[in-house]
């Protein structure tokens, strides 16, 4: 039995004191609206700016690369993972989580252990999704069984953060489906 654990909140994930703060990145890894606003104003905008121009871009959808936090006093790193926009791609499902996953294969390859995740895609990048919210849950719960049942030794502490009280309730129903 693994000692990892996965926890939805109501709260802003750049809040969190966790490792590592999830950014839903776009692919240019420039600073956006949204929690991507958010954190790159934390952890300082022209140094993060620096940094993400130092990687091969544009990232695909489902990619996630690393930087450090910098002013960010709650982390030590961001993962900038690159959700698809739905509006683009109604049908990308799989992109979604594997930018789930391959946040927590980044996390794991260096060597951290507790990451806040935003619901990526959930907002401008929902496009026409019945429920974005209810998707990004699921997707990101999928990717955690995923990722703890390929490394049963490596515990993690994953925070899923839904922001507004609208997004907590939706998020719930979808949760309590693989956790309860």
């Amino acid at each position: 039995m693994s000692n990892s654990k996965i926890t939805l909140i109501n709260g802003s994930c750049a809040d969190q004191e966790v490792d590592v703060v999830v950014n839903a990145a776009n692919g240019g890894l420039w600073a956006g609206g949204g929690i991507c606003g958010v954190i790159f104003k934390k952890a300082g905008t022209r140094e993060l700016t620096d940094a993400c121009n130092k990687h091969q871009t544009p990232v695909k959808d489902g990619g996630a690369v690393i930087t450090p936090a910098f002013h960010m006093k709650n982390a030590k790193a961001i993962i900038h993972a690159v959700g698809p926009d739905f509006g683009r791609t109604p049908s990308a499902f799989k992109e979604l989580y594997e930018a789930y996953y391959n946040s927590l294969v980044v996390l794991k390859e260096n060597g951290y252990h507790s990451i806040s995740f935003p619901l990526i895609s959930a907002g401008i990048f929902g496009g026409s999704l019945d429920n974005p919210v209810a998707e990004s849950t699921k997707q990101c719960c999928r990717a955690y069984n995923k990722f703890v049942q390929d490394f049963p030794n490596y515990i993690v502490d994953v925070k899923l953060c839904a922001f507004s009280s609208n997004e907590m309730v939706e998020a719930k129903k979808e949760f309590a489906n693989y956790f309860d």
